[in-house]
This record gives C-alpha cells, structure tokens and sequence, in this order.
C-alpha cells in the first residue's frame, strides 16, 4: 500500500531525516486502548525507510517509551540532525504524571546515535523545559537547524505565553547552542499572536527564499507555511499557504535528491465511520513540493508514486439521464453526469479535460453506485476556485423529503483554493483502500478519507457547463 499504517498501530506525525541515500522516515506510533499491543501505554518512536516512497523498510520501534515515572513516558515530536558522524535526535517528553493543576509538564530531550538511525542513547542530564514566561505544558516538538554550517544551532519549538490570551499566546519560540547540547534562549522566530500554538515546525531554505512550516488546530487543522527573504523573517502568507486540508496533518518536509517531500499522515475516524469526528494519527501520505517564482508552493505526487501504478486503461463511459453521448458535445445548462465500470480499491484515476468558460462545476464520481447517485465526489468549482470534497448521501437530519443535510454543500473540513482558470486541467485521484489523494494541475493537494466505497464505479459530471473530455484513463 502507498498510504503505509504498521501492522499493529497507527501513524502519527511524522520526522523524515535524509542521511545515507535514504529517507528515513520516524514516527509516533500510536496504539489506542483496545490495541492488545497497547501494553502499559506510552508512545514510542518507530521508523521506516524508504528511497522511493513506494517501497519501505520497516525498523520497528528505535525510540521507546520511558518507564511509568520517566519524562518521556510518552515520546513526541521532534527531529533529528546531523552533526558529522554523531546523529542527534531532539523529542519532546511527556508524563501525564507530573504537572501541576493546570496539565502535564513537556520537556525537550535529548538522544545520540553514532550514525545508525536505527540505534539510540537517551541523554537525560540534557533536558529541559520552558523557562519563565512560557508555559510549561507546551514546550514541544523541537525542530533542530543550522543557517549555515558555520551558524550556531537554531532549536526552534511549539510554546505559548504565560498570561496571555489563550486563543492567541502561541509563538514559535527559539533558542541558539553551539554544541548541541546547551542552549540558550533567544528572540521568537515567529509571534503570530493568532493560534493557540504552532505545531510541528519545520524550518527550511529553497533558494532565495526561506520556508516555515507549522500546523495548528486554531483557525482549521491543518498545516500552514509562512515564506521570507532571510531566515528571520519577516514571515509572510502566500497566496495558499496550506499543504493540504484536513486529512493531511501535521506534514513536515525533508531534502532528498534535490526535491522537497511534505509527509504526514491521513486521519481515521471515530469508528470507520464517515460521520463520525476525525481521530488523531493514521496512515502515512507524502506529497513533493514543487517552488512558483513567487515563493508559494505546488503540491503533486511523486513520480515514483504514479510510476508504481504502471498498468493504464482508458475508461469508457455512458450517459446518465439523457445526457449528450459523449462529454463536450454541447453546451450544458443541466447536471450532466457519465458513469463507467468499477475501478480498484487501489488506483491511480486521471482525468484530463478542458474546460470551458463559466462552467459552474465539474469532476470525477468515484465509488459510484452504476446509477452515479451515491458517490464519492471530487468537485471542482471555477467560479470560485475551488476544490471540494462531497459525498452522496449526505446523512439526514430526520424522515422529512427536505432533510437531507442540504445546508452542508461539502464536507467542510476538505475544501481548498484551486485556480481554475477555462482551459485544460489535470486532476489525479489515488485511491488506497479508504484513504485517498486528490491532485490538481501538480499544485493543488487534497487527501480524505472514505469509509462507504458503496460499489466502485467510477464517472464523471458536470454543472451548468461544458467540457470537452481529453482522457480518463485508471492504472493499477
């Protein structure tokens, strides 16, 4: 599967490290209570690997959890550095056991590794927590990173301010250190006095232009970035400034090969259901990032991904409901949709088409019924640039004929800005079983999550429009 989960477990957020031509790709693994592998609790750190992020290399757990009193009963977010032969890896450590009336405390520890990425000693005598002014239950998810090799260490973390607004202390606070194992506290990198907290920075240069990247759970869950001239800001919001929606959380991205990967991971939800809330940690996804000229980033698949899926056919379709033989074959001012046989519960569909100017909407039915009713469907919008995720049936609100969840016209967490200009698009959708990943043009992302798959048809639609249909084709 492209979208990995352990075998016992989920994956949470996710640290990549490049170092000796692969990725390696450390994670909090996530087993919940009803896991019989669950054991005494406490979250350890797990690894995979990978050159291709289509093939992987499973290590296990290579960070475990401290014992029942320990500081990092609970092991979470971190990174990991190299300086020379000597790995370095920075987590955060939690005990729900210690703290005081107002939570757990979270301290920045510390662990070596002579340059196996699989082989670690913890160094206790080298945590920390927050200083004063911060408080002491978000002191999280160091992210270690040099300016230049001849900078000091930068450390930066997830904090928030003591006595402050709590919608609004949050700040991505720094620290500088020049062996890696004392630091001390420097100016914030980012005060954006706007989110309860910045999660999971991720600090990077490309080019002239600097990169941070953080995810936050204040305005929307989802991971975010902020673009500058230097790496100390000031730091701007491009034109999209999110990764993903939000079934892709908490991304952080690594170097390899001289391209930039986003990897994060694919929620469950509560029960395998698809009304039911999302659940933190699930199945790991990547996306690589591609640099426009004004600093904002594209998002598409690997070329790897799409090579796995090498066995292509084209798919032929059939009108619904009195519509024009073929698309594009006239103007619409009507829902006009096609639907064609059952595709793989793991796929690659890409839809080529151009569009035609003041089309309302336009897209694919995936998991279709042979009638394209109940579906899962990916709609594009040009009107207003617009990307969204729907679903038929939506769910009722009671037996009457009018409630039918009307006033929910998406699932509102999966909606992302999409240029869509008249004229040719490219939408790709992969498909893993329940979890799935939209792509567009190679620079608008957005992954969900589906339960119902209902018969597996595959069509196509369109809405007060035209568009002429260039290629559908489904590889396995």
């Amino acid at each position: 599967m492209i979208h990995r989960r352990p075998s016992s477990g989920f994956v949470g957020d996710v640290i990549p490290f490049s170092h000796d031509g692969r990725v390696w790709l450390f994670y909090l693994l996530d087993r919940r209570p009803d896991d019989p592998a669950a054991g005494s609790g406490g979250m350890p750190w797990a690894l995979l690997s990978t050159t291709d992020f289509v093939e992987y290399t499973d290590h296990g757990v290579v960070l475990p959890t401290g014992g029942r009193d320990d500081e990092d009963f609970d092991c979470y977010t971190g990174s990991v550095v190299a300086d020379g032969s000597r790995l370095h890896l920075f987590y955060t450590g939690h005990n729900p056991r210690r703290g005081d009336a107002d939570g757990s405390f979270q301290v920045v520890c510390h662990a070596v590794s002579d340059g196996d990425p699989t082989q670690w000693t913890k160094q206790p005598a080298l945590s920390f927590g927050a200083p004063e002014g911060f408080v002491p239950q978000d002191w999280r998810d160091p992210f270690v990173y040099r300016v230049a090799p001849d900078q000091p260490w930068q450390l930066v973390l997830a904090a928030r301010y003591a006595d402050a607004p709590d919608r609004r202390c949050g700040v991505v606070a720094r620290l500088t250190s020049t062996d890696l194992d004392q630091w001390e506290l420097a100016e914030p990198l980012w005060e954006p006095h706007r989110f309860v907290t910045q999660e999971c920075p991720d600090v990077f240069r490309w080019g002239d232009w600097w990169y941070l990247v953080y995810s936050e759970f204040t305005d929307a869950f989802q991971t975010r970035y902020r673009i500058a001239r230097g790496p100390d800001g000031p730091w701007r919001a491009p034109g999209r400034d999110t990764v993903d929606g939000r079934a892709f959380y908490a991304a952080k991205s690594v170097e390899y090969d001289g391209r930039r990967f986003f990897v994060g991971w694919i929620p469950t939800k509560q029960g395998d259901s698809d009304t039911s809330p999302w659940q933190w940690a699930g199945d790991l996804a990547v996306l690589e990032a591609h640099q426009e000229d004004d600093g904002t980033l594209a998002f598409g698949f690997p070329r790897e991904v799409v090579a796995a899926y090498a066995d292509e056919q084209d798919v032929k379709v059939s009108p619904l409901d009195g519509a024009d033989t073929e698309p594009g074959q006239g103007a619409l001012d009507r829902y006009a949709a096609w639907i064609g046989d059952p595709v793989p519960e793991q796929c690659l569909i890409t839809l080529t088409a151009d569009v035609d100017p003041g089309t309302q909407s336009f897209g694919l039915l995936v998991h279709a019924g042979p009638d394209g009713e109940d579906a899962t469907i990916v709609r594009l919008e040009p009107q207003a640039n617009r990307l969204v995720l729907d679903h038929w049936p939506r769910g009722r609100t009671g037996p009457a004929q009018w409630q039918v969840r009307g006033d929910v016209p998406y699932v509102v967490e999966l909606e992302r800005a999409c240029p869509l200009p008249p004229g040719r698009h490219t939408v790709q959708v992969l498909l893993d079983g329940t979890t799935g990943q939209v792509v567009v043009d190679d620079r608008v992302a957005l992954s969900f999550r589906r339960y119902d798959v209902g018969a597996g048809h595959l069509g196509l639609f369109v809405t007060d429009g035209a568009f002429d249909l260039v290629s559908l084709k489904v590889a396995r």
